[in-house]
C-alpha cells in the first residue's frame, strides 16, 4: 500500500498527530547550501551562538535549540543541559519537552518469544527473509505485533488478512528501536512497515509546541510518493507543527532555509526508495538533511537494491544496524529490460555502435532516448565526436564539464533536442530522465551491480526497455555474473558468453541460455565467423546485422 493510499487518511484517525507531506521537482537540486538570512542558518539573531529571540534551525531564542547556547542549553549546546538530561532555565529543546531518542516500544508476544530457532528458521525461509545482525523472532499474525489498540482497529478496519514479509520481520526491530536496512521490492509492503512504528514512536514523545518540526522525517524520490500538495497550507501547516514530514530532499531544504521548519525534534527518519534517491542526484541533499538531525535518533533506510553507494550511506549515518532482504540474495536486473550482450573484440566496437544507432533510427519512434557508457572521459570526448562523424547528434557528460555545461546538455536531452547522450557513470549519477529507450555498455563496467545499475535508465515505471552491452575478452572476470543476471531476468544467453563462463577457473559446467520474452531462444551457428543477432518483432519485419533492436525472439549465428 502507497504513502499516498494509507498516511493521510488512516494516520490522522490514529491519533492527535498530523501528517504533511511536500514533494518538489523529481531532479537533485545541485549546490545547495544552508545558506539562511537572520533568525535563519547561519548567521543573525538565534544563531548557533546561542542568544536570539526568534530561535531556529541550529538557533538559540527563547528556549534555546539545536546545536545552541541561550539559557535552557540545547543540543550541543554550552547551556545549563543537553538534549538527554534537559536541565538549565529554559528545559532545552531536547530537555524536558524535547522527546527522547529512539524508544524501546516492542515486548515480544509470547508465541513469537516461545518459538524455537527451527521454527523460526523455517518461517524465514518460507518467506524468503534473509537477516544479517541481532534480529527479533518474526511474528506470524498482526496480534503479535503487540501494537496499541488505536493501530489495532486500523488494520481491522483496513482488511488486512496478514502482515507481509517485511512487515512480519521489520516491526519487531522498528519498535526495538534499532537501526534498520531493509532491502525489498516495490509492492513489498514497506510502507507499513515503518509507518505504523513511526505512529508508535510519535506517541511516546511529548506533543509539539508552536515553531517545533516534525518527530518523523521520511525522506522519498518523488513528489509522487511524497504526496505533493499546495505550498502554502504545506507552509501554515509547518509552522503550526506536524508529527510527521513526508518530503523530497529538495523540497525539504527549501523549507529548512526559509525557516518554515526544523528539525530539531526529529528522532525518527526513514529514507525511502534510497537507492533511487542516489540515482536520482540527491546524496549531497540527503547528506546534508542528515547530519541536522540529532545523532540518537533512529533511521531505517529501504531500497530495491543494494549498491555500494547504498551501503556508503548506511554506514557513513548507522553504526550498529540490521539488515533484512526479502526475496532472492541474486543479483536482479528489472524484468522488463530486454538485454542483449555482444561477444566482440575491443576494435569492433566503433563499427558496431554504428550499426546499432542506425537500426535503432529505422526501427523506433524518433523521440526515443539513448544512453552509452563509455569508461572515461577522454574516451566519452572520442565517442561524442564519431558519432557525431556519422550524422547523428549527441551530446556528452562526464567529469571534466562545468556545472552551466551540464545543466545545458542534460536539458537538451530531457527535450529531445538531441536523443543521444555518451557519458561516464560518475557524470550521470544524477540523471533522472523520462523516455530512455535504450542504453548501451559501450564499456561493460567493473561490476553486475554497476551493470544493473545503468540498464536500469529504461524500463522504468512499468515501460519497457532494451539494453545493449559489448562484452570483450577484458572483461572475462564479469562472465559468470553477467550470465546470472541474464538468467535470473529469463534473458537468452549469448553462446559465445556461455563458452566464456565455461572456459573460467572454478566454474562447475557448461551454462545453457533460456529464451526471453514471448519465447524463442538461439540456435549457435558454430564458432568463428562474426557473430549476428536476427530477430522478428512480433512477426513483423526481419532485418539481419550486428544487433537487433527491441526484440524478444532472437537467433544468434
Amino acid at each position: 500500500m502507497s504513502v499516498t493510499e494509507f498516511s493521510v487518511m488512516s494516520i490522522k484517525r490514529f491519533t492527535f498527530h498530523r501528517i504533511m507531506s511536500y514533494g518538489g521537482s523529481q531532479g537533485g537540486r545541485s549546490g545547495s547550501s544552508f545558506r539562511g538570512n537572520r533568525d535563519s542558518f547561519s548567521g543573525g539573531r538565534g544563531s548557533r551562538n546561542g542568544g536570539g529571540t526568534s530561535g531556529s534551525f541550529r538557533s538559540g531564542g527563547g528556549s534555546s535549540g539545536y546545536r545552541s547556547g541561550g539559557g535552557g542549553g540545547g543540543f550541543r549546546s554550552g547551556g545549563g543541559g543537553n538534549f538527554r538530561s534537559g536541565n538549565g532555565d529554559g528545559g532545552g529543546r531536547f530537555g524536558n519537552k524535547g522527546g527522547s531518542g529512539p524508544g524501546h516500544f516492542y515486548v515480544p508476544h509470547p508465541a513469537v518469544s516461545s518459538r524455537s530457532p527451527y521454527e523460526v528458521e523455517a518461517y524465514r525461509n518460507a518467506k524468503e527473509i534473509t537477516v544479517d545482525g541481532d534480529v527479533p523472532n518474526p511474528i506470524q499474525n498482526f496480534s503479535e505485533a503487540c501494537f496499541p489498540d488505536y493501530v489495532m482497529q486500523e488494520i481491522r478496519n483496513q482488511g488486512y488478512d496478514s502482515p507481509t514479509p517485511i512487515q512480519a520481520q521489520g516491526w519487531p526491530i522498528a519498535l526495538s528501536g534499532r537501526d534498520l536496512v531493509g532491502i525489498a521490492q516495490t509492492g513489498s509492503g514497506k510502507t507499513l512497515a515503518y509507518i505504523l512504528p513511526a505512529i508508535v514512536h510519535i506517541n511516546n514523545q511529548p506533543r509539539l509546541s508552536p515553531g517545533d518540526g516534525p518527530i518523523a522525517l521520511i525522506l522519498a524520490p518523488t513528489r509522487e510518493l511524497a504526496q505533493q500538495i499546495q505550498q502554502g497550507p504545506q507552509a501554515r501547516d509547518l509552522e503550526r507543527g506536524v508529527e510527521i514530514c513526508i518530503a523530497t530532499p529538495g523540497r525539504l531544504i527549501d523549507f529548512l532555509e526559509k525557516g518554515t521548519t526544523n528539525l530539531a525534534r526529529c528522532t525518527y527518519l526513514v529514507l525511502d526508495e534510497a537507492d533511487r534517491m542516489l540515482d536520482m542526484g540527491f546524496e549531497p541533499q540527503i547528506r546534508k538533511i542528515i547530519e541536522q538531525i540529532r545523532p540518537d535518533r533512529q533511521t531505517l533506510m529501504w531500497s530495491a537494491t543494494w549498491p555500494k553507494e547504498v551501503r556508503k550511506l548506511a554506514s557513513d549515518f548507522m553504526s550498529v544496524y540490521v539488515t533484512i532482504n526479502i526475496g532472492s540474495m541474486q543479483l536482479s536486473a528489472n524484468h522488463n529490460i530486454l538485454q542483449i550482450v555482444d561477444v566482440c573484440q575491443e576494435h569492433e566496437k566503433e563499427y558496431k555502435l554504428n550499426q546499432l544507432l542506425q537500426e535503432i533510427s529505422n526501427n523506433s519512434e524518433p523521440d526515443a532516448k539513448i544512453i552509452i557508457f563509455v569508461e572515461t572521459k577522454k574516451k566519452v570526448e572520442q565517442i561524442t565526436r564519431n558519432i557525431k562523424r556519422y550524422g547523428w547528434p549527441a551530446l556528452c557528460m562526464h567529469g571534466d564539464k562545468s556545472q552551466q555545461e551540464r545543466d545545458y546538455v542534460l536539458k537538451d536531452f530531457r527535450l529531445g533536442k538531441s536523443t543521444i547522450l555518451v557519458a561516464t557513470d560518475v557524470a550521470a549519477r544524477g540523471l533522472d530522465v523520462e523516455g530512455i529507450k535504450y542504453v548501451v555498455n559501450y564499456d561493460y563496467p567493473n561490476s553486475s551491480e554497476d551493470y544493473i545499475h545503468r540498464i536500469g535508465r529504461t524500463g522504468r515505471s512499468d515501460t519497457t526497455g532494451t539494453s545493449y552491452a559489448f562484452f570483450t575478452p577484458n572483461n572475462f572476470r564479469q562472465a559468470k555474473d553477467l550470465v546470472s543476471v541474464l538468467k535470473e531476468a529469463n534473458q537468452v544467453v549469448n553462446p559465445k558468453l556461455a563458452e566464456m563462463v565455461s572456459r573460467s577457473p572454478g566454474y562447475g559446467g557448461k551454462g545453457n541460455g533460456r529464451s526471453g520474452g514471448s519465447g524463442g531462444g538461439y540456435s549457435n551457428g558454430g564458432r568463428g565467423g562474426q557473430s549476428n543477432f536476427r530477430s522478428n518483432r512480433e512477426g513483423g519485419s526481419r532485418f539481419s546485422s550486428n544487433i537487433s533492436v527491441g526484440t524478444r525472439n532472437k537467433n544468434y549465428n
